[in-house]
């Protein structure tokens, strides 16, 4: 026989394989699994005697659901193929399920299991929903029952509430990006409160609200936000996530809006409460005053007033005689130099030989005189202006 090169024989092998095993279902346990840079992902697919290498090229792994983690028990789809470089076969995988377990079902327990061990889930970080809520968001589909059903409870539980709607569609294609999208718009949106609803449906749709992107957007809102999502025996991720979860679209709306009757009936107890505390408070008021003036009135402090009374009438009496005589005294001083100012006012004296000296509007002594100044004679009935030519002062 013409032997064959390494090579040649790879390539018989390898055509053999991939004829004989076009497509093959196999069913082991993931073990020493690769997620590699460029989307690929390599494992070893075993049981409990052997083992075979297998490779899911980036196509097709990105349409997994769930997460490939080692001692992972798969029934997966394939060919099986021949690598030439190292003269190995290996399986190359195009579809994997969960063994014993549904995809979507799987998926859900591990994205719960993540969440929880990061904490997304922890009762401690959730926000408490507003007493009385006025602006509430609702991400819903806008011709959606669920919207129907929260107007319909508003309008009668809460009329005050102001409900605005972020039109989204609520599953396939695109549903968790706008989903997302419309969770932060209504969280800067200044709502007291965000419901994330839709009605009931299968487990694939409900399933965009099994989304990571969602559950994250949800936990960083810091508007408090409810999920009711589905039936009452239905339970999605952001049901785990959100700071309440109601068991459909009208429990959501109870949960969130006060009854406006029990309000009302709230406020009446209330005033009346408040009525009966003052009115204690007034009476526990008018007895204390009545029981102080009746101590006041018997009090020594009221006594010494009486007593100190008659030493206060006795020294405004003894003040008043002092002060007259003291009244007495001053305006008999005033008499006397009222007397002796008219007998020395010129208007009381003869004019004759008198005459008064005024120099600048002032009245001056002679001796005030300089010679040579100008200076005027004023008696009641007549003036003159004269000039000092001459003046001796006797000392």
């Amino acid at each position: 026989m013409t032997p064959l090169s390494v090579s040649d024989l790879n390539e018989q092998i390898k055509s053999l394989l991939e004829m004989t095993f076009v497509t093959v279902v196999v069913e082991g346990e993931i073990s020493r699994i690769t997620y590699h840079n460029s989307g690929h992902i390599y494992f070893t697919l075993k049981d409990k005697n052997s083992a075979i290498s297998a490779v899911m090229f980036r196509g097709n792994a990105s349409k997994l659901k769930f997460q490939l983690e080692e001692g992972l028990g798969v029934i997966l789809r394939g060919a099986v193929t021949l690598y030439k470089p190292r003269g190995s076969y290996q399986i190359n995988v195009s579809s994997v399920e969960p063994a014993g377990y549904g995809a979507l079902a799987l998926a859900y327990e591990q994205l719960k299991k993540k969440l929880s061990l990061e904490g997304l889930f922890d009762k401690r970080v959730k926000k408490t929903l507003p007493p009385y809520p006025l602006n509430v968001a609702v991400i819903t589909s806008a011709t959606s029952a669920a919207l129907q059903d929260i107007k319909k409870v508003a309008s009668h539980r809460w009329p005050l509430a102001q409900i605005e709607v972020y039109d989204t569609l609520v599953q396939g294609d695109g549903a968790v990006s706008m989903i997302v999208e419309a969770i932060l718009k209504a969280d800067r949106g200044s709502y007291d409160a965000i419901i994330l609803t839709r009605g009931g449906g299968s487990i694939e749709d409900l399933y965009c609200f099994n989304s990571e992107e969602i559950a994250r957007a949800i936990y960083a809102a810091s508007t408090p936000i409810i999920s009711a999502v589905g039936h009452e025996i239905d339970w999605v991720i952001a049901d785990e996530v959100a700071d309440l979860r109601a068991a459909t679209p009208s429990a959501a709306a109870q949960l969130l809006l006060p009854d406006q009757n029990e309000v009302m009936m709230s406020l009446d107890a209330q005033r009346e409460h408040l009525d009966s505390i003052l009115q204690h408070k007034l009476s526990s008021f008018q007895t204390l005053i009545t029981h102080l003036r009746a101590r006041l009135d018997q009090n020594s402090i009221s006594n010494k007033i009486k007593q100190n009374q008659i030493s206060i009438e006795d020294l405004s009496r003894s003040l008043d005689l002092a002060m007259g005589q003291k009244i007495s005294q001053k305006s008999q001083m005033i008499a006397v130099l009222q007397d002796s100012l008219k007998l020395h006012h010129p208007s009381t004296k003869s004019s004759k030989g008198y005459a008064q000296i005024v120099k600048d509007s002032s009245l001056i002594d002679l001796k005030e005189l300089m010679v040579g100044e100008h200076v005027k004679l004023m008696q009641l009935e007549a003036s003159a202006t004269v000039k000092i030519v001459d003046l001796k002062i006797n000392l």
